[in-house]
């Protein structure tokens, strides 16, 4: 990923430059699924809808990790841990 810190505006976790690397399409991949979960479940469509939202959960959790963004990674770690022990607690108890 190319950093520019001269820009106006810009931080060190922000990228300015992208040359579609793997997070770039990790991101959108991850979006897309959190969508689609997120109409999942909207619809009554259980469990898919969260396990959808697991996986999109998942991705976006390791480009968190690949950026160091540390408000993405506290988010999608909460929302990740949500939906896996809504699960548990429908297929264990």
């Amino acid at each position: 990923m190319v950093w520019d810190h001269r820009v106006v505006g810009s931080n060190p976790t922000t990228p300015t430059n992208y040359d579609m690397k793997i997070d770039f399409y990790l991101k959108w991949l991850a979006t897309g699924l959190l969508i689609v979960g997120c109409f999942f479940v909207s619809i009554n469509v259980y469990p898919l809808g969260p396990i959808i939202n697991l996986i999109g959960g998942s991705v976006w959790l390791i480009v968190a990790l690949i950026w160091k963004e540390w408000s993405l990674i506290v988010t999608n770690s909460v929302l990740l841990s949500v939906n896996a022990l809504g699960l548990i607690y429908k297929f264990f108890f």
